[in-house]
């Protein structure tokens, strides 16, 4: 049984910063892109940043140059380094940990954690 587990959520005014972590239990860590998504109130859930198992990297356009996402293979772990920080980053943050084949047509495997409140409030 896999489970992702989130830590590193919180409060934090803006212009601050946060690290979200993620551990992954299972097999699946080192051959699946891991990611985080967020959910704000009243809005659909969005990719914020994913990661692949060589290390390749995908942002959104509203977090580029202030999130970093970086994985920890030998310690199944993904993190997610959050830099000036802004209201509007407020919002539910998930991990996922995904893996396609067929060229994308077929899901391997599609994992999700609990989820972390992030605030970011003066």
């Amino acid at each position: 049984q896999v489970q992702l587990v989130e830590s590193g959520g919180g409060l934090v005014q803006p212009g601050g910063s946060l690290r979200l972590s993620c551990a992954s239990s299972g097999n699946i860590f080192s051959i699946g892109t891991m990611g985080w998504y967020r959910q704000a109130p009243g809005k659909q859930r969005e990719l914020v940043a994913r990661i692949t198992p060589v290390g390749w990297t995908t942002s959104a356009d509203s977090v580029k140059g202030r999130f970093t996402i970086s994985r920890d293979n030998s310690k199944n772990t993904v993190h997610l380094q959050m830099n000036n920080l802004k209201p509007e980053d407020t919002a539910v943050y998930y991990c996922n940990a995904q893996k396609r084949s067929n060229y994308g047509r077929t899901l391997d495997f599609d994992y999700w954690g609990q989820g972390t409140q992030v605030t970011v409030s003066s």
